[in-house]
């Protein structure tokens, strides 16, 4: 159970305001130590995608305000949950990302510095089979996580997306924990509609899938991370994960290819 010590934060009468969003499905394992770590933000929003287990009723526990809507793809529901954002100072983690109490304490301090840039990164740790990942491609994964929604969206890609702005990206010394991982048929699923997603991003563009595709993309993909991302010094995990990962990749090729074929 994650525990969050507020005492480590003191809100001043003339702090800059902060709204902290999220968008859910399924996330009743989460949304409960989620919404505690945001008690520092003055206001809470979550666009949920009609959730068929118990995220909504966990989150309505809790002062927080809950917008149900049908999920398009990941640019489009976080740039819809922008515009719903009462304050200028937006934070907007992932639903399984953990926001230490000296992170918080950070995000505040920041906001209400004196001439403060527009958008800042956040280093993640990542977790995969109870196992922190150092290499394999995570050992440079950041991702803004705290922004001025008047100088920043989302980039409009169905998946991976990134918050994109003219203005300079600042770095936030405290990381977060990302716990992505439930079980190896959860992240599976959850690769695979990131696959989905991607090859309908790409029949719109009309790209047709080659044996390119089917077979150097995949390859590509797994000696890139499991060697030249250092996954092998992850040990069984780095290379499940490149694998997996190089397997989605494939699937994306082939969810594309039944597209152009009208097949389910």
């Amino acid at each position: 159970m994650f525990t969050f010590d507020t005492n480590i934060i003191d809100k001043t009468d003339s702090h800059s305001m902060i709204s902290a969003l999220a968008i859910t499905f399924n996330e009743e394992l989460h949304i409960e130590d989620y919404i505690k770590s945001l008690s520092f933000a003055d206001e809470i929003i979550i666009v949920d995608s009609f959730s068929t287990d118990k995220t909504v009723a966990l989150a309505e526990k809790y002062d927080v305000t809950i917008i149900q809507r049908e999920f398009k793809n990941f640019s489009d529901q976080k740039n819809f949950a922008i515009a719903q954002a009462k304050h200028d100072w937006v934070t907007f983690f992932d639903i399984d990302e953990k926001i230490s109490p000296e992170l918080a304490k950070e995000i505040i301090d920041t906001v209400n510095s004196k001439n403060p840039l527009k958008a800042y990164n956040v280093k993640r740790s990542f977790n995969f089979m109870g196992k922190r990942i150092k290499y394999s491609g995570f050992q440079t994964d950041i991702a803004v996580r705290l922004f001025n929604k008047n100088y920043c969206k989302y980039n409009g890609k169905a998946v991976h997306e990134a918050i994109e702005t003219e203005e300079k990206i600042g770095q936030l010394k405290y990381a977060l924990d990302h716990q992505t991982y439930k079980s190896f048929d959860n992240y599976n699923q959850k690769l695979s509609h990131y696959s989905k997603l991607q090859a309908e991003e790409l029949y719109k563009k009309n790209v047709r899938p080659n044996l390119y595709h089917f077979l150097f993309r995949p390859w590509y993909r797994f000696m890139h991370q499991y060697f030249l991302r250092l996954g092998f010094m992850d040990g069984k995990e780095g290379f499940i994960i490149s694998y997996v990962h190089a397997f989605s990749v494939y699937k994306r090729y082939i969810q594309l290819w039944a597209m152009y074929r009208n097949i389910e």
